[in-house]
């Protein structure tokens, strides 16, 4: 079995932060979110894995290299152009070979061990299955119409909706979806939809089953969502704990787990957390931060009110003091922003 992580899209919603960075790499609790989608695989025993990335993405291959140190045989695959899911699926049908493969979205966060996917495809030996979820919102998501242990249609945000068991990104198949994917047409918005791919699979008599899961996901795709996925994140992997990094120097200072910071930090004066990660060789100074992702060499100093459910990107300087109750930012990388009391001018 191997493993398929769709990584290709702009990321647009992501913006500033995805301008600089593929949005697969924005850390959550200090590590890519790409990385944790590779370790789901590898702890089920899938080493070899291939990542569908655009031309201009060479970030992803950097960080990744060939996936010795997370322990996975690495492919890169390309996607020139992003038509859809099913589009980058049928790029990887020589890198796939005809054996079964477990797809992910490399941008979403799933909780649930991808062990019950793998289970429910052996036990029931269909070509394939899907992990669905109950959400509140069913008109938001793909959603499944199921019969007995089968998934008899899909449809994609529906007005009225046949259930509430949502697609959140974790598909098994065997070879029969590159039949689909190359049999489908553009949806009305012109891509070529997966949802689209596996109803044809479903009209054409082949079984497709499902296992439900009520453990927590996030599909990383906006600022807000990759605020509270980081959220989640430190509370499910670190809940009580502070972690501080090698030569990260803490004086005077305040840290309410859970709490992330990365090497050769300094924090002085500081009143920090919860839910807060601070990469590398940051400065935190004279100020109070929650429920915040800071990015390498942040400087942040001399904050009058807290910050709080903020996104600063590389190198950012921010300083000074504000009248207001609380601060809220998207700072993308190097962003220069002095703040002075009693004045509505912003100083770059």
């Amino acid at each position: 079995m191997k493993g398929l992580v769709l990584c290709a899209g702009k990321g647009t919603r992501l913006q500033p932060f995805s301008y600089s960075q593929p949005k697969t790499l924005l850390p959550v609790a200090n590590k890519p979110v790409l990385k944790y989608c590779i370790e789901n695989l590898t702890k089920n025993g899938i080493k070899d894995i291939g990542i569908v990335i655009h031309p201009s993405q060479d970030g992803i291959q950097q960080l990744i290299g060939n996936g010795d140190g997370l322990g996975a045989n690495i492919t890169y695959i390309f996607q020139t152009e992003q038509k859809g899911i099913s589009h980058a699926v049928k790029q990887a049908e020589s890198f796939i070979d005809g054996e079964p493969f477990i797809l992910l979205l490399g941008d979403n966060l799933i909780a649930e061990d991808l062990s019950t996917l793998i289970d429910s495809y052996q036990r029931n030996r269909t070509n394939g299955s899907i992990l669905l979820s109950p959400v509140p919102n069913p008109q938001d998501f793909g959603i499944a119409e199921i019969k007995g242990n089968d998934i008899v249609r899909l449809e994609e945000k529906p007005k009225k909706p046949k259930s509430n068991l949502a697609v959140i990104g974790a598909y098994l198949f065997d070879s029969q979806i590159f039949h689909a994917v190359n049999s489908i047409k553009p949806s009305a918005r012109g891509e070529y939809e997966i949802t689209d791919a596996i109803q044809w699979l479903i009209d054409q008599g082949h079984s497709i089953t499902y296992t439900i899961t009520r453990k927590l996901y996030s599909d990383v795709g906006t600022v807000d969502r990759w605020l509270e996925a980081n959220q989640w994140m430190l509370e499910k992997e670190y809940e009580g704990q502070i972690l501080l990094g090698k030569n990260t120097v803490v004086e005077n200072c305040t840290l309410i787990a859970p709490i992330v910071i990365g090497d050769d930090c300094i924090l002085r004066n500081a009143v920090i957390g919860p839910f807060v990660s601070i990469q590398d060789q940051c400065r935190i100074e004279n100020c109070q931060i929650d429920q915040s992702i800071l990015l390498e060499k942040n400087v942040i100093s001399h904050l009058q009110y807290p910050v709080s459910k903020s996104v600063f990107g590389r190198e950012v300087h921010l300083e000074g003091t504000a009248n207001a109750k609380s601060l809220h930012f998207y700072l993308g990388d190097k962003s220069r922003l002095t703040m002075k009391r009693n004045q509505g001018d912003l100083n770059d």
